[in-house]
């Protein structure tokens, strides 16, 4: 038996990590985390990707995050241009929507390591609000940056929506002490499209004709009741499948 062909495999398992492992979301009530620079791209923190949520059960992360064609994004513009209000509100539903990640590290689990944070725009907005204001400056800035306490509030009731507050620290202090955190920052953080990976335009489209027509995939379970209406909006819409087939067959 290799010993230490298994003492490999042991330590290469021991350091794999999950995308729930990678990915951080703030639980209720406030904690702090340290937006740090991005190894993969230092002039830039911020990665604004563009997902199709919920598309036959799936997430996608659309093409459109690259600047490539993406044939969602192509159907709903489509839809838009037969001037029906019915197709318009599909179309906006279709759309991909933007969420950016930030890498960070957590207050009190900096030893677990760099995580990724993603948040919609009103977090975005506020934060580069702060950084583009001068009495704030680059808060990624590893030795005189700044901390931001972010509050989390679950949804309260049926209808109602969580919400997130953010507060920069007013002190400037170093992201860490710590030299093996400080490398881990530097030289051991994850690619982004590590964790979401880029989908094909044939794999896109496979998925919307599916989509489309909820029939030819058999007995698999419903979708989630949101996609529901939406599938009901589609079958109410007499020019959808004409659309499509116009606009992938021609």
């Amino acid at each position: 038996m290799d010993l230490e062909a298994i003492k490999r495999k042991l330590n290469s398992l021991k350091n794999q990590t999950t995308k729930q492992d990678i990915l951080w979301k703030p639980e209720p009530g406030k904690q702090q985390v340290r937006i740090v620079p991005y190894q993969h791209n230092k002039e830039n923190p911020f990665m604004e990707l563009f997902f199709h949520y919920d598309l036959g059960k799936k997430n996608y992360l659309s093409p459109v995050t690259f600047g490539d064609a993406d044939p969602v994004m192509e159907f709903a513009e489509k839809l838009k241009s037969t001037g029906n209000s019915d197709d318009w509100k599909l179309s906006r539903k279709l759309e991909p929507k933007m969420r950016t990640y930030v890498p960070v590290l957590v207050r009190g689990k900096e030893s677990e390591g760099v995580k990724f944070w993603g948040f919609g725009k009103k977090v975005y907005t506020e934060l580069l609000g702060f950084i583009s204001d001068p009495d704030y400056g680059d808060i990624t800035d590893l030795n005189s940056g700044r901390d931001i306490t972010v509050e989390f509030m679950p949804a309260e009731g049926a209808g109602q929506f969580p919400k997130t507050a953010i507060r920069v620290k007013p002190n400037q202090t170093p992201a860490t002490d710590n030299k093996d955190i400080a490398d881990g920052i530097l030289n051991g953080q994850r690619d982004i499209f590590e964790i979401f990976k880029k989908s094909s335009y044939e794999d896109l489209k496979e998925a919307l004709e599916n989509w489309l027509n909820p029939e030819d995939e058999g007995t698999e379970e419903s979708v989630t009741s949101e996609s529901a209406n939406i599938t009901s909006d589609v079958t109410k819409t007499e020019d959808i499948n004409a659309a499509f087939d116009d606009l992938f067959n021609q």
